[in-house]
């Protein structure tokens, strides 16, 4: 699955990197329809996508994926059986104490991704992976508990991340994150709907 193929006789990619893309695909469309199913399909995207990256040298990325996979088994059962009800958690926001507790812990991922990644591995783009390897931590985990401003920070790391993967030449993966980036406003406004609607109801 990792040969090269030419798609639509334009982007050079793989049929490994074309099942993440499909996979990693309806999983954002679930999860912007709070759909616990977005989950499973979350697991089999990043199980592919580990590879994807391994082969780009994107250790970050790669080493990321098995985190999500677990991140994501909680993130199921969060948003099946959390909450003080145990009937799924709902959308919420980030208090102003929640976005300084992010900042820190973005920051302090990053600067231990990065050592990690100059000392171990020959990677040429260690500090943008680290950087956004951590901020995906924290974007993801905000996920998992439906905190609307995870979407916020999606916006900004897919932006990111579509430069990233255009150097690396993985042309159809930078094409899935600018649509990430659409779907991560789409998904913002679809929660902020669902938050008011939550709120008006309380």
């Amino acid at each position: 699955m990792n040969e090269t193929l030419l798609l639509f006789g334009l982007l050079q990619t793989t049929w490994l990197e074309i099942i993440s893309f499909l996979l990693a695909m309806a999983m954002v469309l679930l999860n912007i329809r709070q759909s616990a199913w977005a989950w499973l399909f979350a697991i089999a995207s990043s199980a592919l996508y580990a590879m994807v990256f391994y082969d780009a040298r994107i250790y970050g990325d790669m080493a990321l994926q098995f985190v999500f996979i677990a991140v994501s088994v909680w993130g199921l059962y969060q948003w099946l059986f959390g909450g003080p009800d145990h009937q799924g958690v709902a959308v919420s926001r980030l208090s102003r104490r929640g976005w300084g507790l992010v900042a820190v812990t973005w920051l302090a991922a990053y600067a231990s991704i990065a050592l990690l990644l100059h000392a171990f591995t020959d990677s040429d783009v260690v500090h943008i992976d680290a950087f956004l390897t951590a901020g995906s931590l924290v974007a993801q985990f905000l996920l998992t508990r439906k905190t609307l401003e995870s979407w916020h920070l999606w916006i900004l790391i897919d932006s990111l991340y579509v430069g990233l993967y255009l150097y690396k030449h993985l042309y159809l993966t930078a094409g899935l994150y600018a649509l990430f980036t659409v779907l991560a406003v789409l998904g913002l406004r679809v929660w902020k709907n669902s938050l008011a609607k939550n709120t008006a109801m309380a």
